[in-house]
């Protein structure tokens, strides 16, 4: 573990207490840029300089999960709905999610990072921080862009500095596909000039609420007096803007991180009115459940369905189980149950899986023995093949059905 500078501030008797302990690094945000749509230009090269956007057909419900610099040009945003984007960009090529694929992607870029930091904390499927001895930070940021670039034909920025958030305020700087170092003794000229609102961690509201009091640049709240923003915003934000504003942050790398809960859900394109084509929805949720819960080595005790009406109304219902499971068609038998004695009338907009109540070991029933190893070889022929390799019979059908229609 590398040792920081860190400030630690709590109220004792209405007095300001700060405790000061030390420790040294670089950290380093690793962002993979527009990552689902380069993922798809890698694959489709015929996509590559052209505005690609993410998260389903013109004319499907739905909103962006992200889209390609080329469209961003145009004004689409992720979380835009997906109308707004067709009506900005109607000559874009518009994608459906393939999260399989994603992340199969992602995992073959944090085994580059394993090669380069012994810390990471995984954000997100496309973003981590990653923690490396002081003065060698820029350094291990270009030869993770380039072997990531060489490796696998991606665009990753990075942002490095002495903590997490400043880091993170680099990683911004950098994009798209580059590099940035912020140094603490950079924060007048590059990180003050900014408005607050580009201060991770400042949402709308309390821009707003800053800018009422003159506060519209992080500048102008790094030299503003600690208390007053303690009376306005309370000690635990008060004393957190202050100190972020002046480069501050205790946060700290979170190389593990307990999972609590493993889940799936999709939203479909048109509300569904057919009961069969919702469970074999829900079978496939199931199964993308389990896989990712036995590549973790955990069990699950407790399965929770989750289904939204056609008006938005939405009931989740969870069954907890004597043993614990990994299977895809022991999840699936709980869900199954669930949501036929819980789905209530057509039409449906959504369904999800999940599972919690988590564990490393269980003894197996004769059942669950059979399930989980025939569930076991389906996960190898999909780390080797793809995830689309294998598919139950019933998938199959009702895939072969929706080509008909």
């Amino acid at each position: 573990m590398f040792c920081t500078v860190r400030v630690v501030k709590y109220w004792d008797d209405k007095e300001l207490i700060r405790v000061v302990m030390t420790v040294s690094g670089d950290i380093l945000l690793c962002d993979l840029d527009a990552f689902f749509a380069s993922v798809e230009q890698l694959d489709h090269p015929e996509y590559r300089g052209k505005p690609v956007i993410i998260g389903g057909r013109p004319g499907e419900r739905g909103v962006v999960a992200t889209c390609s610099y080329e469209a961003r040009k145009y004004g689409v945003r992720s979380a835009m709905p997906m109308v707004q984007a067709v009506k900005l960009c109607p000559d874009a090529v518009f994608l459906p999610v393939n999260m399989d694929r994603y992340r199969q992607v992602s995992a073959r870029v944090f085994a580059v990072y394993d090669r380069f930091a012994a810390q990471i904390e995984k954000v997100s499927i496309d973003e981590a921080y990653l923690a490396v001895p002081s003065g060698v930070g820029l350094e291990t940021a270009r030869k993770i862009r380039e072997a990531v670039r060489r490796e696998l034909g991606l665009p990753v920025s990075v942002g490095i500095s002495v903590n997490k958030l400043l880091a993170k305020m680099a990683c911004e700087l950098a994009k798209p596909d580059g590099l940035y170092r912020v140094a603490k003794e950079d924060m007048p000229k590059i990180i003050w000039p900014m408005p607050v609102s580009k201060l991770h961690g400042i949402g709308p509201q309390t821009k707003e609420k800053l800018n009422r009091i003159g506060v519209k640049t992080i500048c102008q709240l790094a030299k503003f007096p600690e208390r007053e923003l303690i009376k306005m915003f309370g000690a635990a934000v008060g004393v957190m803007l202050h100190q972020r504003a002046n480069g501050n942050d205790i946060r700290e790398i979170q190389a593990e991180r307990e999972i609590k809960s493993i889940g799936e859900e999709t939203t479909f394109p048109k509300d569904v009115y057919d009961q069969d084509a919702v469970l074999t929805t829900l079978m496939d949720l199931a199964g993308q459940v389990g896989y990712r819960l036995r590549h973790k080595g955990l069990k699950a005790r407790t399965v929770t369905v989750k289904i939204r009406s056609a008006d938005f109304s939405t009931i989740t219902r969870s069954q907890s189980l004597s043993a614990a499971v990994e299977g895809d068609g022991a999840i699936y038998k709980v869900a199954r149950e669930l949501f036929v004695t819980n789905c209530g009338q057509p039409p449906w907009r959504l369904v999800g899986v999940q599972v919690s109540n988590l564990d490393s070991y269980e003894q197996l029933s004769l059942f669950q023995e059979k399930d989980e190893k025939v569930s076991r070889v389906v996960d190898k022929l999909k780390d080797k093949y793809g995830m689309g390799v294998i598919k139950r019979g019933s998938l199959l059908l009702s895939e072969e059905r929706k080509k008909k229609q």
